[in-house]
């Protein structure tokens, strides 16, 4: 793995870490042109968990992690992304399957990471 990609994945966890309380236990991320698409695996909280046992639970486990996550970045990219990417952040798509505590982001970026 790259010394790029790893830093990026650990951005992304402490930001998780810090939002919600809870990081993701695993993600992997790839760079394809201007994006950078992660995966991220075990986000959930045993809150959340808890929660998510109904239908009802999922649906407001995933329309608050989505969201929220998207909510945040809106605002602003977690400090030294851009830095560490090369280019700047113009969109994020992301989305999580609650049952198999699954979650997908793609991060737009204004030009080719190299």
């Amino acid at each position: 793995m790259s010394k790029k990609i790893h830093e990026f994945n650990d951005m992304i966890r402490k930001l998780r870490k810090d939002l919600l309380g809870k990081g993701p236990e695993r993600i992997h991320s790839v760079f394809v042109e201007n994006m950078a698409i992660a995966t991220l695996y075990g986000n959930l909280t045993p809150t959340e968990k808890f929660i998510a046992q109904t239908p009802e639970g999922r649906e407001m486990v995933h329309a608050a992690r989505t969201k929220l996550i998207q909510d945040v970045y809106s605002k602003a990219p977690p400090e030294g992304m851009e830095e560490l990417i090369g280019a700047k952040l113009i969109n994020l798509f992301s989305d999580i399957k609650v049952e198999e505590d699954i979650a997908v982001s793609v991060f737009v970026f204004d030009k080719n990471i190299t």
